[in-house]
């Protein structure tokens, strides 16, 4: 499990050992934003959104700009010792359609989530394919 700043920083040395990263993106998002998840929502969370010091919920939708980019430096340090190393996310971020079109641009592999989430995940997989193949509309009939 990949869940602190600093092991995203020396995925190279980690990869070295491992066989697979597995993103443990909530806490990761607590120790990056420096937020515990059980004090800020129901308590500041929700000024932090109506007053514009968050866009979004990072526990919900994966914080791009920060989680994300820790996220990039682990990918490329990591397969740039293993190349078939096996990168995924676990958690909620796993089923969050914009959080799962991010981790496949990063060239992840898989993601895991709860049950009630696997199809969402699946269909947002799907989706984030077919735009990167350059597919931007599917019909279907019925």
């Amino acid at each position: 499990m990949i869940e602190l700043p600093r092991a995203c920083i020396r995925a190279d040395e980690i990869a070295a050992y491992a066989d697979f990263f597995s993103f443990g993106t909530n806490d990761l998002t607590q120790t990056t934003l420096g937020l515990s998840r059980d004090d800020a929502e129901g308590k500041f969370l929700t000024r932090y959104l109506e007053d514009g010091v968050l866009e979004r919920n990072p526990f919900e939708t994966l914080d791009q700009s920060g989680v994300g980019d820790l996220m990039r430096i682990a990918v490329e340090r990591g397969r740039g010792v293993k190349d078939d190393l096996k990168l995924g996310i676990c958690g909620e971020h796993g089923g969050e359609p914009e959080s799962v079109a991010f981790c496949h641009g990063l060239g992840l592999d898989y993601v895991s989530c709860s049950p009630y989430r696997v199809p969402l995940a699946r269909l947002a997989a799907a989706q984030a394919a077919l735009s990167e193949s350059g597919v931007v509309a599917v019909a279907s009939g019925g």
